[in-house]
């Protein structure tokens, strides 16, 4: 399978979607050395996501969620290292359940060194995937492998082929395109009060960027007028993000390997261009 063959999407996901917060995805083809943005979807609810990528054949994704736990969490937990073993055992227990473990192992750890990190987290700027709060991304990977896996995508970066081939799913994280363009400026904020003019310009700035082609983690963004205003006119940043992540999974396709390190670890996986 190809980028030819194959939808493209990156989507920026949520733990509790709702019709006010929604999941939002982008698809996109590569024309070339360059993408262009198709359409932009919301789904206010993880049911709809999963109906509509379960109704598009071929698709290879850019998601922005963790996809595997840091191996120093599952081994201190003792939880299954195969990876398979540990989202099934991970999506079997209830989010109080995560929190209350999560909660613990941070309790017995000192002051500056509470949470542990994938490989991949440090040179991604990101945040560590067991954190359950401030973002909760822990929840995210609950709710976003399981439906994937349920797919039948495929994870390269964690050796699992998956059922159905033609699906392919790598880990995003669009704050690492971001701040590889415009530096650690904010573009985005949920709060409406924060939703002001610099954030509008750091936005600005960011597009303006993609399209012309200066982002070494992404193809340049084929971008019509009316995109440009929807992207830029978005305070959340949330369909931005998407867009982003469709880039991310777009450079990768064009990299040996969707450009993972040969080194990864298959249990906590990788984010792209980390």
């Amino acid at each position: 399978m190809t980028a030819d063959t194959a939808l493209l999407l990156g989507v920026d996901f949520s733990s509790r979607p709702t019709p006010r917060k929604t999941i939002v995805l982008a698809t996109g083809k590569l024309h070339g050395a360059a993408l262009g943005l198709s359409a932009i979807h919301h789904f206010a609810s993880h049911a709809a996501l999963s109906a509509w990528l379960d109704a598009h054949p071929a698709w290879i994704g850019g998601f922005d969620l963790p996809f595997g736990l840091p191996r120093e969490l599952v081994q201190a937990l003792d939880w299954p290292t195969d990876w398979p073993a540990c989202i099934a055992h991970f999506a079997g227990l209830e989010r109080s359940d995560v929190r209350a473990r999560f909660a613990a192992f941070c309790a017995a750890r000192p002051v500056g060194r509470k949470f542990a990190h994938r490989t991949c987290d440090r040179p991604a700027g990101s945040s560590p995937s067991m954190k359950w709060v401030n973002p909760p991304v822990a929840y995210m990977l609950h709710a976003g492998v399981p439906l994937l896996l349920g797919l039948g995508a495929g994870f390269p970066a964690h050796g699992h082929c998956g059922s159905r081939r033609e699906r392919v799913a790598l880990e995003a994280y669009p704050g690492l395109l971001a701040r590889q363009i415009i530096g650690r400026r904010s573009y985005k904020s949920d709060d409406r009060a924060k939703q002001n003019a610099e954030r509008l310009l750091a936005r600005l700035a960011l597009i303006d960027a993609l399209a012309a082609g200066q982002a070494a983690l992404a193809p340049r963004l084929l971008l019509s007028d009316g995109q440009r205003d929807t992207l830029g006119r978005d305070g959340s940043g949330d369909t931005l993000d998407a867009v982003l992540c469709l880039a991310q999974a777009a450079w990768a396709t064009g990299r040996p390997d969707w450009g993972l390190p040969a080194d990864v670890d298959p249990l906590e996986g990788w984010i792209i261009g980390a």
